[in-house]
């Protein structure tokens, strides 16, 4: 079987290679351009794994321009602090987040992931999602790239992204090409760095009054710090559910074989990881083995944790967003808003486009690349567990001041006190559009 999407338009073809929170909201901003998008997902089946995801002012001005900021309220709470505690529950210390309105106009939100990935999954119509859709290779030429597929299916497009994770098939297949060319850097050669062993859910207690803290319109989150090399937290969200997640700091000795066993999000090797941590306090009360209970154990996963920021983003037609291109560590939670930022750039130098040759290619993906590569340095500078948190009041300034926004639609304006990044690459069809809306 063999599908192709036309290619003879000005308007570009996108395949987007992974329907994670980076794929779906390029998708989400390239259907309300009318701009051709297609999404294949090997997975056979959408199931969103995860715990809890903060958000805030970097992100929040999209979900407002795409019209759906008020149903992510409805589905989170607001964060003003996070609690620090021994092993003993011990208070350690609080991070206060109750200035970050001031600076930015918004309030802190946490949610549970599956949420927030219904939310935007639903922009998207069913018939522009393809599961079950392995790639196995990809082959470029100067007018067009080609996806072809396990189950031998083939794709045609003008544009390749992909949003398919740290152990990218779109950054492997691009990085041999380079590699043969001899123009791959050294630094891209090599493998991630620091090693955690995380594994996360999102509980729903049988007796939520158990928990008073649930019955709260805020979000109660609460980090452990281990004796040793080990953390968890626990965090409210709406609707009586709990999300939290463990986290191991592997040896460096082990993390190759680690990395082999859990290189991908998975409800894989649980078990034992939960008999190891069973009699651990619960930040709300009693143990651990009351929160997994209390899990749906085909939606806890368990995953290995690295952190790097690749130096080469793109080449020909095919460009990389989100963990594809920049691993993080998830303590300050930036991993899904730098998946989702770098969508909605690499959105409006899509639109920005003149034309579908391979020159004008190259300057949209010059273009994404010099405003997002800088970010995600800084943020890998912050990404390493305990330092990431900790630092987290003193560069919050340069945290938000990034706050892309889609360039054909109106602009939502600055509601806080703190520094804004000003708004790049809007075109003159950009602006005719955005004053016709």
């Amino acid at each position: 079987m063999s599908e192709h999407f036309p290619v003879d338009t000005p308007i570009p073809t996108v395949l987007i290679v992974g329907a994670g929170l980076g794929g779906l909201m390029l998708g989400a901003i390239l259907e309300n351009a009318n701009i051709s998008y297609h999404i294949l997902e090997r997975a056979t089946e959408l199931r969103p794994l995860g715990s809890a995801i903060s958000m805030s002012g970097n992100i929040f001005p999209v979900f407002e321009q795409l019209g759906i900021y008020e149903e992510l309220k409805k589905v989170s709470l607001r964060h003003v602090e996070l609690d620090f505690f021994d092993t003993k529950l011990n208070k350690l210390g609080v991070i206060s987040t109750k200035t970050h309105e001031v600076s930015c106009g918004y309030d802190y939100l946490i949610l549970s992931r599956p949420k927030l990935y219904d939310l935007i999954r639903r922009q998207i119509p069913d018939h522009k999602i393809s599961m079950g859709k392995k790639v196995v290779r990809t082959k470029e030429n100067d007018d067009m790239v080609t996806v072809y597929c396990s189950d031998d299916t083939v794709y045609e497009g003008n544009i390749l992204v992909g949003a398919d994770g740290a152990y990218s098939v779109v950054r492997q297949d691009m990085y041999s090409v380079l590699e043969e060319e001899d123009k791959l850097p050294l630094c891209d050669k090599d493998g991630f760095s620091i090693g955690y062993i995380t594994m996360v859910g999102v509980s729903s207690p049988p007796n939520p009054e158990k928990y008073p803290e649930l019955s709260d319109n805020r979000a109660h989150f609460r980090l452990i710090i281990g004796d040793s090399n080990d953390s968890l937290y626990a965090c409210s969200v709406p609707n009586n559910q709990i999300c939290w997640g463990i986290q191991i700091q592997v040896p460096e000795s082990l993390t190759k074989e680690q990395q082999f066993q859990n290189s991908e999000w998975g409800p894989e090797s649980i078990e034992a990881m939960m008999k190891e941590f069973e009699d651990f306090p619960f930040p709300f009360g009693g143990t651990m083995k009351d929160v997994f209970d209390a899990t749906p154990k085909d939606l806890v996963s368990k995953v290995f944790l690295e952190e790097k920021v690749f130096k080469t983003w793109h080449h020909q037609r095919s460009v990389l967003i989100g963990d594809a291109c920049h691993k993080m560590l998830p303590g300050a939670g930036q991993g899904a808003a730098m998946a989702m930022r770098d969508a909605v750039v690499l959105a409006n130098c899509i639109y920005n486009m003149k034309d579908n040759s391979a020159k004008s290619v190259k300057t949209a993906f010059d273009d994404y690349y010099r405003q997002r590569y800088p970010e995600a340095e800084h943020q890998l500078e912050n990404s390493a567990f305990m330092s990431k948190i900790l630092s987290g009041q003193k560069k919050q300034h340069k945290d938000f001041a990034f706050r892309p926004q889609i360039n054909w639609l109106p602009l939502v304006e600055n509601r806080g006190a703190g520094e804004v990044h000003p708004q790049e690459g809007r075109s003159e069809a950009a602006l005719r559009r955005a004053q016709g809306a």
